[in-house]
């Protein structure tokens, strides 16, 4: 059957499809069939960069000249190769052109998990919305394929129509649900979900017992994370990493060594994460004489050979406590390759303490750049006030069309996440959140706050700067959890970036004049703000 020009999928008969696919696979070579399979599939791929179309149609007469049409790795890259070529009916017709009856429970469910692995939700929720049947691998595809791609609003939610189902959730369901209430750091989902695995007697293997811990650091309540840790199974690794990683978010760097002591003594072997855990703990606390003794431990005492991202963690940990050198010393000695992320480590230093010289040298080195190493970089000018060697940066990150990623932040009111972005008034109740804003911010000046304009990485006024600063995302935030809640409660916000020291002053003296607890989760760790201070110490 032909349609615009192009040969789609034909309707055949489950026999008729195990009899092609018989014919085609007999007349391959051993081990050669599978591997055409996935070239056809790698091309798919490709085409999706290059939105070339031409060679996706010609592909497809190749796959279903050579049998391949009910292959569900290939009707999953065939339906988004389409899809990326901007033919999207094209693309629905692949799938609305196979009848179900041709693919049994099994197939579609492989077909929903490749579609999720190259990052085609839409695309597998069609293909999840026409089967008859469901069971728990279909829904647990689906949930863990949300999380995978970081939509887990949706992962909840269709957890929710899962429980309103026939089909009973397993502990993998559980252990995605978890991840996605972990990166979210909502918490009172945490509570309902931990809840659920009691009352439907889940057990709680090593996986879901780190997930726990994990989930419940994540959302701030590092206390609960401990005292799951106390009570479930320890005699797997991943339960001890999840609980150091926990503390070490918090910037609690002598829990880590405590619990890594207490690991030694019950004869746990730690392995290359659980040393990534402490030497971050280190990294938050400015520990580094502790953090190099982890880091010779690993190597001499456990025979764990440094990673890249030891290295990373490593460079970080000296950058941030002032030993630039120390650091570059350290990158230049590796015994592998530095990739992006120990280069940025190094950069992101050379902003802090304005080493120009040794900032270029990092930016020089980062093989593939990216718009966090433009803007540190274009930061780093305009904190020396070199507004035109910073606006040339600005200039090529426009040809490249590379983007500053935008601010985030969001927190959870009565079960729902509310989201906010830098400068952004699209929230239903923007005018509200503007006057408490404002009042605030009032209120800050009167007792003598002064705005970190310098941060403002721009050559316009002292004014224009002001107003930037005031609609960062966790400003925004806040006033809405302040708009929403009684006095004296407990506010919780999660943040996409790191908190920059103008909104970190800020929450401070908001935490003083309020009386509030004021926790801050962003890319870094933890901010607990409570009476003025916060938990960091001012160091992250």
């Amino acid at each position: 059957m032909r349609k615009n020009g192009m040969k789609m999928l034909t309707r055949q008969s489950p026999m008729a499809i195990q009899s092609t696919s018989s014919r085609s696979s007999l007349s391959w070579p051993q081990g050669l069939h599978h591997e055409y399979h996935r070239a056809l599939c790698g091309v798919l791929e490709s085409c999706k960069c290059n939105l070339e179309l031409r060679v996706v149609s010609q592909t497809h007469t190749r796959i279903i000249k050579c049998g391949f049409e009910t292959y569900p790795s290939v009707v999953a890259s065939l339906m988004s190769a389409y899809k990326h070529c901007d033919k999207f009916g094209l693309a629905n017709r692949i799938l609305d052109e196979v009848s179900l009856s041709d693919f049994n429970l099994v197939t579609m469910n492989i077909i929903i998990e490749n579609c999720m692995r190259i990052g085609e939700c839409e695309v597998a929720k069609k293909v999840f919305c026409k089967m008859p049947d469901k069971d728990v691998v279909s829904w647990n595809s689906m949930i863990g394929g949300f999380v995978r791609n970081a939509r887990f609003d949706e992962a909840l939610r269709f957890f929710r129509e899962m429980l309103s189902s026939k089909v009973e959730p397993d502990k993998f369901t559980f252990a995605s649900v978890i991840t996605g209430c972990a990166r979210l750091g909502a918490l009172n989902h945490a509570y309902w979900v931990h809840n659920l695995i009691i009352e439907k007697k889940i057990e709680l293997n090593f996986i879901l017992s780190a997930a726990l811990i994990d989930m419940y650091s994540k959302c701030g309540k590092i206390q609960m994370a401990k005292e799951v840790f106390d009570t479930v199974q320890r005699n797997d690794v991943s339960v001890w990493n999840a609980m150091i990683s926990g503390v070490a978010i918090h910037g609690l760097a002598a829990d880590a060594s405590a619990i890594f002591t207490k690991m030694e003594m019950f004869n746990v072997l730690p392995d290359s994460i659980t040393f990534l855990g402490l030497l971050t703990a280190c990294s938050h606390c400015g520990l580094v004489e502790e953090g190099c003794k982890y880091f010779d431990h690993m190597r001499s005492r456990y025979s764990i050979q440094p990673q890249l991202e030891h290295y990373g963690a490593m460079v970080d940990l000296l950058g941030r406590a002032g030993h630039i050198e120390e650091a570059y010393g350290l990158i230049t000695s590796m015994t592998m390759e530095p990739d992006v992320v120990v280069w940025r480590a190094l950069l992101s230093a050379c902003r802090t303490f304005k080493r120009l010289e040794l900032g270029e040298v990092a930016i020089a080195n980062i093989s593939r750049l990216m718009g966090g190493d433009y803007v540190l970089l274009s930061n780093m000018y305009c904190y020396l006030q070199r507004w035109d060697t910073a606006e040339n940066v600005r200039e090529i990150m426009k040809k490249k069309g590379v983007r500053k990623s935008q601010g985030k932040s969001w927190l959870e009111l009565a079960g729902v996440i509310h989201q906010f972005k830098a400068g952004d008034r699209s929230h239903p109740e923007a005018e509200a959140i503007d006057k408490i804003l404002g009042s605030l911010i009032q209120r800050t000046k009167s007792e003598g706050f002064l705005p970190a304009t310098e941060l403002v990485l721009m050559d316009v006024s002292e004014e224009e700067k002001e107003g930037n600063l005031y609609h960062h995302s966790e400003k925004l935030a806040l006033a809405y959890g302040i708009l929403k809640t009684s006095p004296g409660t407990e506010i919780r916000i999660s943040k996409n970036l790191r908190i920059c020291h103008d909104c970190h002053s800020w929450i401070k003296m908001i935490s003083r004049l309020l009386r509030r607890v004021i926790i801050v989760r962003d890319r870094i760790r933890f901010h607990r703000f409570e009476g003025g201070l916060c938990s960091c110490g001012d160091y992250w």
